[in-house]
């Protein structure tokens, strides 16, 4: 876990409270796609991050976030979300992205 960083869902949307005293703030109407980033950090740095894009920018939430595994299952309730893309990314050591969702056109 990683108590640096606080993801907070409700049923308007997600935020994620940074340790530098940002927050990321996307609604759920507003969300456009949900990825996943990867990185070949060193492993003791945050190398996974959820990104939530909507119009006006991201929402990234590092794995590990207090309140990350709630996020998971709520965007598994997304119509179309690629659980296969979130077995993949985790299982990535290299600088990637990974759509997991994108909304309807």
């Amino acid at each position: 876990m990683n108590p640096a960083h606080l993801v907070e869902i409700d049923e308007h949307g997600v935020s994620c409270h940074h340790q530098d005293g940002r927050i990321d703030v996307v609604r759920w109407d507003k969300v456009r796609a949900v990825l996943i980033e990867t990185s070949d950090r060193d492993p003791f740095e945050s190398d996974v991050f959820w990104i939530l894009v909507s119009e006006r920018g991201e929402c990234v939430i590092p794995q590990g976030a207090t309140g990350s595994a709630e996020l998971l299952a709520r965007l598994q309730h997304l119509d179309g979300f690629d659980n296969l893309a979130v077995i993949e990314a985790m299982a990535s050591t290299d600088n990637r992205r990974f759509v997991c969702w994108t909304a309807p056109v």
